[in-house]
């Protein structure tokens, strides 16, 4: 799990039937990593700082409903405190 920022949407025009109706998001992980396309489970859009969850685990955000994905956004992030 990481914190990444929304970059930009996914528009596929044919996919997995499990993904009918999922917004799918491109997303930069932070500070400057890599990109990576994620399916959306809280309504997050473009320039806002999500949590990513990553791996088998991605897919319990969808439960039951079985989701094919190995990356989801779960949370959109208001602030980050520093200590």
């Amino acid at each position: 799990m990481y914190l990444g920022k929304v970059i930009g949407n996914v528009v596929c025009t044919i996919k997995d039937s499990s993904l009918e109706g999922s917004k799918l998001l491109l997303v930069r992980r932070l500070p400057n990593g890599p990109s990576v396309v994620a399916i959306d489970a809280v309504g997050a859009g473009a320039g806002e700082t999500v949590y990513v969850c990553r791996g088998r685990e991605a897919a319990f955000a969808f439960k039951p409903k079985e989701v094919a994905t190995e990356a989801s956004v779960v949370a959109i992030i208001d602030t980050i405190e520093r200590e």
